[in-house]
């Protein structure tokens, strides 16, 4: 018997070492995020323990020996060590993206050299591909058919004659490759960091632009062409570009200012600010934001691990942080599913379905809703206020909560379990239908507040005039 509980042991152990040498290796080489696979499936780890010590009871049972299946102190000593060698590698990896790379960086002094590039004709509407390592990026249109670069190569080290040898083969080139232009740095391996080199760059407007860089800001203004910019780790300004953007990030901010064509930012990373876009705007990433978005025509797309949103248009503001997604004068459909995040919407225009669970949710029309309204919730309340002059029909249902409503004729019953219920239609022509559910959060349905202006002040009276008395005679 106890050459059989031994065997079970051993399996057990085995799996637990190969499972997280195979976690481990997928995290180094396959890029696995292990703080969001633990956030999401860490109820795995109880599965596997129960499914392994099932077999070593089946196992048992058919050889006859001790059935086992308890679970013993080595394996737990066992478990709690290879969870506390994960939590150590989440904690280096956090810690490296909270932190940043500069007390990774190599010491010394900055010695910075200005380069000379000579200018490159190109031919018209050619495609400009601005590659860098380490150092900042800006890049503005030019009505010349010519590349034009300003440098400046910097170098981080101990002394100065150290850096002058370091920065010596340093240099910037303008090569054709193929049907591309490239700009980049040379004479180093661009992943050094003790030199960096930062790119002033002037372009034909009409030339489609991909920039990528590994560390550094990165700025690009005044073209008529398509955008690409890939960052590792620095922000990114985009400003007064005809064309589409495509930004793909893995840490910094974003910002995107006056564009006709339609914005997309993909990956990781901080804030996100857009404003005046003729397009559409896509976010699709983790973003820890806020992530901000002003007068967008065509509409906002947001894809999250926890949210899922889409606007067909938006006329106002969309701000969404930690823990909340407001909404601001929305004339298109809006479509949102998400959880953990108090909603608020304030002038929707078009039809409304709203997915939530473990926040309120608030959605305020302050004209008449012409479109269906769905609004589902859990563990959180529900609150939609309509003009008075509405006419719709609504069915609400609270699972252990209450509903109320100020539209006079609506009835709410309640079940004996605490249960609440309301449907009914209001007004009298024929209008959308509303649909509202939730558990364990309230239902309020709220007539739409009327802005009541002041009394105007009376008129003040004004005195007659004293009359003057007529001059006595002398």
């Amino acid at each position: 018997m106890a050459r059989t509980q031994t065997r079970g042991s051993g399996l057990f152990s085995g799996l637990v070492l190969i499972s997280v040498g195979v976690i481990l290796l997928l995290h180094t080489y396959g890029h696995l995020e292990l703080r969001n696979f633990f956030g999401h499936w860490w109820p795995l780890i109880i599965i596997f323990w129960g499914a392994v010590k099932l077999y070593e009871r089946t196992a048992g049972a058919r050889t006859g020996g001790a059935t086992g299946g308890g679970i013993t102190g080595s394996e737990v000593v066992l478990v709690v060590g290879m969870l506390a060698l994960l939590g150590i590698v989440v904690g280096v990896e956090y810690g490296k993206k909270k932190i940043g790379d500069a007390i990774l960086d190599d010491g010394g002094d900055n010695y910075t050299y200005n380069v000379e590039v000579a200018p490159k004709t190109v031919p018209a509407n050619t495609h400009v591909f601005v590659h860098n390592g380490r150092g900042d990026i800006s890049v503005r249109s030019s009505d010349d058919a010519q590349i034009r670069v300003s440098a400046k190569k910097g170098v981080k080290t101990w002394s100065e004659q150290e850096a002058d040898r370091i920065a010596k083969p340093v240099s910037v080139e303008v090569v054709k490759n193929g049907d591309t232009y490239e700009v980049r740095p040379s004479g180093y391996d661009l992943s050094d960091s003790r030199i960096g080199v930062d790119l002033e760059v002037s372009v034909p407007k009409k030339s489609p632009l991909t920039v990528k860089t590994d560390k550094g800001d990165v700025t690009v203004s005044d073209m008529t062409a398509d955008i690409g910019v890939t960052d590792q780790n620095g922000d990114v300004e985009i400003r007064n570009i005809v064309g589409d953007v495509l930004i793909e990030m893995r840490k910094g901010d974003v910002k995107v200012n006056d564009t006709k064509g339609d914005v997309k930012v993909s990956g990781k990373g901080g804030e996100i600010d857009v404003t005046n876009a003729a397009g559409s705007l896509t976010v699709d990433g983790d973003f820890y934001g806020p992530v901000r978005a002003d007068r967008v025509t065509k509409g906002v797309r947001m894809i999250s691990a926890k949210t899922d949103l889409t606007l067909s248009a938006l006329a106002g503001h969309l701000e969404a942080g930690s823990g909340n997604l407001d909404v601001v004068d929305a004339p298109g459909n809006l479509s949102l599913r998400t959880r953990d995040n108090e909603i608020s919407v304030e002038n929707p225009g078009g039809k409304v379905n709203i997915d939530n669970r473990n926040a309120a949710i608030s959605v305020r029309f302050t004209s008449v809703p012409k479109d269906d309204v769905s609004i589902t919730n859990s563990s959180g309340e529900i609150s939609l206020s309509l003009p008075g002059s509405s006419s719709f029909e609504v069915a609400a249902d609270c699972r252990n909560c209450d509903i109320s409503t100020e539209f006079s004729g609506l009835a709410v019953t309640k079940s004996e379990s605490g249960d609440s219920h309301l449907a009914g239609k209001y007004g009298s022509g024929r209008g959308p239908k509303i649909t509202l559910k939730t558990s364990y959060g309230n239902i309020a349905l709220r007539r739409t507040a009327v802005a009541i202006p002041p009394p105007a002040r009376p008129a003040v009276p004004v005195p007659p005039a004293t009359p003057i008395p007529p001059a006595t005679e002398q």
